[in-house]
């Protein structure tokens, strides 16, 4: 088909329409020759009243990473685009982690003309075959009349996965001539309720009252059931540990909390799934088996059969959503006979809360504790941010201080690369939730290795004056990867950043922003930011030599502690091993 001549509506033009049909509001993305047909689209159904806009994005990366988040605060088709080859290439991190976390993303991947296609030319690359691992529908759109029906099923396949779905398109061909769209099917059609068979209810009933002690591990997936689960947890006196993605949907109102298990871990989560009798594994696909018990009988309740069996022994599988499983289940089980194990956990939570995670988050002391300790800035920033204020989280550390220390309440998120654990992916996820949800508090908990990165999407913020709050953890490292290091016995190398004043970044490109070096500055600093209209950078010195210490230490770990230690002493590093045991002594769990 001929390129048109006389401007009529093309196969961007469909395109455009089709997303805003299915939802979308946004494109984020980098324009380029490739892409200019689509971004032209995007202008002229602006300027027609058409709810959509273009959000210029200063990296492809940033771009899915925005679409990522505002898919995952509004549940609504949320689009990326790059131009042929580099730019396309950019988004594949952003869509790896939008894909593991299961959220409705499109990603337009522009292409070189069709007729150069195969013939080595300029930036030429298969954007349909490399963007298949980190998509559930990734394919070309090769003529005008293909193009209704495959991006209908593109725009199906990220609803009904939900995951990411990708669209090649080359440039000549977003600018033909557009047929008639085909008639659509309903793109979001109602939630099917995923209830377990009989037979699995009973021989989980049956489990659970021939057990003493039970213990529930909750993730994501108790997403919209916790009463549910909270109600089942009393009838049976379970304790409730849960995974970090687990945490804002169960942690909140819930008496029978034992924290956090994994890396990144707290309270008595781990030693509750250790000495169960029976482990219940709710709508999680916990990936660190190491901290899962070997011998424990464990049940596992999934919507999704992949997950079942695959992380640690399975002794029942149920298939089904979790608040239609608990609900039908709570009637079946009888009520335990003792609460003692189920009050040990709590009490012995409590005990970690107020020890070693307490330890430096409040009280005359930790405000005069220099250099500033991160803990103190989470649990700082947990009481000074709105009730239901939206928090994107660093990978590393950030994660490990967003974990322990901001506290759900049923109205708040928190948001992060959980599952593809990519660095940076803080300040452009705030930047997909400021775009799609105005008037919402929006704090970025950022490192600064994260920061560095991307830090052109400073840009992006101040271009579209959103009300991004970077909260800067600054430790000139790379902490989770220093202590990786440590716990393998090897002495920190290449972790360390100059020291760089970030807030003197910001203020050059136009965002109000300070340096905070005293402990007794920051709460006014904090609140200051927060309060005020507009983006905001507060750029805390943190103590690079503050660790996590994970709930349980193997005697491999201590093995490498000690000999990362010495090799630091060897090498001269003494003033470093000091610095290092003052800043974790009360981190560090007693025996």
């Amino acid at each position: 088909m001929a390129k048109s001549k006389t401007r009529g509506r093309s196969v961007a033009d469909l395109l455009v329409a089709q997303i805003v049909e299915a939802g979308a509001k946004r494109i984020y993305g980098i324009v380029g020759d490739s892409l200019n047909p689509v971004v032209d689209a995007v202008r002229r159904a602006a300027n027609e009243g058409v709810d959509i806009e273009w959000v210029h994005v200063r990296h492809e990366e940033a771009a899915a990473f925005a679409a990522a988040a505002e898919a995952e605060v509004t549940g609504n088709l949320a689009v990326c685009a790059g131009s042929c080859g580099p730019g396309n290439l950019h988004l594949i991190n952003g869509l790896y982690d939008a894909n593991r976390s299961k959220v409705p993303v499109l990603a337009i991947a522009s292409h070189i003309p069709s007729k150069q296609i195969g013939t080595s030319f300029f930036q030429e690359t298969h954007p349909d075959r490399l963007f298949n691992e980190c998509s559930v529908y990734s394919e070309m759109i090769s003529s005008a009349e293909q193009a209704p029906r495959v991006i209908n099923s593109a725009i199906h396949h990220a609803y009904g996965a939900p995951g990411v779905a990708v669209l090649t398109i080359p440039g000549d061909v977003a600018d033909f001539d557009a047929p008639a769209a085909v008639s659509d099917v309903s793109t979001r059609p109602p939630k099917p309720r995923v209830i377990p068979a009989d037979e699995s209810l009973r021989e989980l009933a049956e489990a659970i009252d021939e057990a003493k002690k039970v213990t529930i591990f909750a993730g994501v997936g108790v997403r919209g059931a916790h009463d549910d689960v909270i109600a089942l947890a009393d009838k049976i006196a379970a304790p409730i540990g849960h995974s970090l993605r687990g945490k804002e949907w169960i942690q909140y109102d819930n008496p029978f909390d034992v924290g956090m298990s994994g890396l990144l871990g707290y309270g008595s989560c781990y030693d509750a799934t250790q000495e169960a009798d029976l482990l219940i594994l709710l709508g999680t696909d916990f990936p660190y088996d190491q901290f899962l018990p070997e011998s424990v009988r464990t049940v596992q309740v999934d919507i999704d059969p992949k997950n079942l069996g695959r992380r640690t022994r399975l002794d029942l599988a149920v298939v089904g959503d979790v608040g239609e499983t608990v609900r039908a289940l709570l009637p079946m089980v009888k009520p335990a006979r003792s609460r003692r194990f189920l009050d040990s956990m709590v009490k012995k939570h409590e005990k970690a809360m107020n020890g070693v995670v307490g330890a430096y988050s409040g009280g005359k002391k930790a405000e005069s504790m220099t250099p500033i300790h991160p803990e103190y800035v989470a649990d700082v920033l947990d009481q000074e941010a709105a009730e239901d204020a939206v928090f994107t989280v660093d990978t590393g550390m950030c994660n490990v201080w967003a974990a322990r220390y901001i506290s759900p309440n049923g109205k708040r998120r928190v948001i992060g690369s959980f599952l593809h654990g990519s660095m940076a992916n803080a300040m452009p996820h705030a930047i997909g939730v400021a775009a799609s949800q105005p008037g919402r508090q929006v704090v970025a908990m950022s490192g600064d290795g994260g920061l560095a990165m991307l830090l052109g999407e400073l840009v992006t913020i101040k271009h579209y004056d959103l009300p991004v709050k970077i909260v800067l953890f600054d430790n000139a490292t790379l902490g989770m990867v220093r202590l990786e290091m440590l716990v393998d016995g090897l002495p920190a190398f290449g972790t360390d950043s100059p020291v760089v004043d970030y807030a003197a970044v910001a203020r050059a490109v136009g965002i109000p922003a300070v340096r905070v070096e005293d402990p007794k500055d920051l709460r006014k600093a904090l609140r200051g930011a927060l309060d005020r209209p507009g983006p905001a950078l507060i750029d805390v010195v943190t103590d690079p030599h503050a660790l996590s210490i994970p709930p349980t230490i193997t005697a491999g770990q201590v093995r490498g502690f000690a000999a990362a230690m010495s090799k630091e002493v060897l090498g001269g590093g003494l003033g470093e091993v000091v610095s290092m045991a003052r800043s974790n002594l009360r981190n560090v769990p007693r025996p």
